[in-house]
């Protein structure tokens, strides 16, 4: 039998995700030095997971590292298998005979719970069904946003919040010439929300914000970020982390609050408020979100260890649409052991374990391994140290010749998923592009299913 990676026996691996994590395990695999043919299995007809789907349309710089990805989907060695379902379409066991190694890189698709009660009343919303709907995710198309009320409250202050915080916060001039999506500019046009709190259960040195994207609240064109001076007043635990050289991040951050703190009052219509060491307690309303009880915090523990505790004091907030923005996790696949408390997929560098240890095949890279941390940029040293392992894992390995592509293509043929290549993506990409310039728009993206099988015929 010939040598596993050898050009006579190439490495057959699947990739299951198409986000940045999926694309930087197919690099790592390309430029192993083995002879390798890897498939990427995509839910949705397109690809690029939360690079087409979850970053801002007003931050395009972001969406360049498509570019590197469809470099590396230039390669003979890569296929593409788009709206292809795991669980639905193929099972993890069916796939597990079709290839040597299966890389799971599915991101973490659903947000932390508040656990308080009214979470589940009309008008109470996850960051992601908001951003995948402003996005055109087709998860998301139908979601119905009443942005009628003055008020509406973010709870949460990273990155997320703050892409929530500012569409709400900006015009339809500001996003016209975006990529988002039309009907989502539409109903924006149309709202009525005057106030955004962006509310943090901590302190403004433990805010979660890049300091670029906390700037852009002092530069839109019809709202002011509005916070009180007394609210910067630090304890000196949080004054340690922010002189840390290693926390240059809060320092810049603490200094931006301060220059929105002594703006004077404008006349424009909307205000963005920043507010600290409160956490939800409960929301109220008849049938649908009408007002958010707050606990009062203060900052318990060491820098950089510091909780939020309440100090038996509240506040009612009168809210009109809420949105929580505390986190992510991964959901469990059937096949896979999956940890619970953590939305992960247990693993020790990458290898997937149960309770009895490593799982031999499974390998998983991004968020769904390690929790949704970092940027962009971070999967890819994440991605590049699971591909380490499986290649090291090689010698362990089944050398026996696998089907790979060619067999999954003759598994899915009779079971009806009309599977995208990807070069109909690119029909589909191409067509996005033609519907979005007479819009003076990047795109105009397809937001269901269909329209984009359309797209393609």
């Amino acid at each position: 039998m010939s040598e596993l990676g050898s050009p006579e026996n190439p490495l057959k691996v699947a990739v299951v995700g198409s986000g940045p994590s999926g694309f930087y395990a197919v690099e790592a695999l390309l430029k192993s030095g083995k002879a390798v043919a890897v498939d990427m299995i995509e839910r949705l007809p397109a690809p690029f997971g939360l690079v087409r789907n979850g970053v801002a349309p007003d931050h395009p710089k972001l969406k360049q590292a498509i570019l590197v990805y469809e470099k590396i989907a230039e390669s003979p060695a890569f296929g593409f298998f788009g709206n292809v379902t795991i669980g639905r379409d193929v099972a993890v066991d069916e796939l597990r005979r079709l290839y040597h190694a299966i890389v799971f890189t599915c991101g973490a698709e659903t947000d932390r719970k508040l656990g308080i009660p009214g979470e589940d009343l009309k008008g109470s919303h996850t960051a992601t069904e908001f951003v995948g709907w402003y996005n055109g995710h087709p998860d998301y198309r139908d979601r119905v946003f009443d942005l009628s009320g003055e008020v509406a409250v973010i709870i949460g202050q990273g990155n997320v919040a703050a892409d929530v915080a500012r569409i709400l916060s900006k015009t339809v001039d500001e996003l016209k010439h975006t990529d988002i999506a039309e009907h989502a500019l539409e109903a924006l046009g149309r709202s009525n929300v005057r106030e955004i709190h962006v509310i943090g259960r901590r302190g403004p040195a433990q805010a979660k914000f890049t300091g670029k994207e906390l700037r852009e609240f002092g530069e839109l064109a019809d709202c002011d970020p509005v916070l009180k001076a007394e609210d910067l007043r630090l304890n000196p635990e949080s004054e340690a982390e922010i002189a840390d050289k290693n926390n240059a991040g809060s320092a810049k951050n603490i200094e931006i609050f301060q220059s929105f703190a002594a703006r004077a009052p404008s006349a424009k219509t909307r205000r963005c408020i920043f507010r600290f060491l409160e956490g939800p307690v409960r929301l109220e309303g008849a049938g649908k979100v009408e007002r958010l009880i707050l606990a009062k915090n203060r900052l318990e523990g060491p820098p950089f260890n510091q909780v939020a505790r309440e100090t038996g004091e509240t506040v009612a907030q009168p809210c009109n649409i809420l949105f929580r923005s505390i986190g992510y996790k991964g959901i469990p696949i059937q096949g896979v052991p999956f940890d619970e408390r953590k939305g992960i997929f247990p693993n020790d560098e990458g290898r997937i374990k149960d309770a009895s240890g490593p799982v031999p095949g499974l390998y998983v890279a991004g968020w769904i391994k390690r929790g949704p941390s970092g940027i962009i940029g971070t999967n890819r040293a994440c991605a590049v140290g699971t591909v380490a392992s499986l290649l090291a894992d090689l010698p362990k390995m089944d050398a026996q010749a696998k089907p790979g592509g060619e067999g999954l293509r003759k598994l899915l043929a009779g079971r009806g998923p009309r599977v995208v290549t990807y070069g109909e993506w690119r029909r589909i990409d191409a067509a996005e592009i033609g519907r979005g310039q007479p819009k003076g728009k990047p795109r105009e993206k397809f937001t269901r299913i269909a329209e984009m099988l359309d797209a393609i015929g």
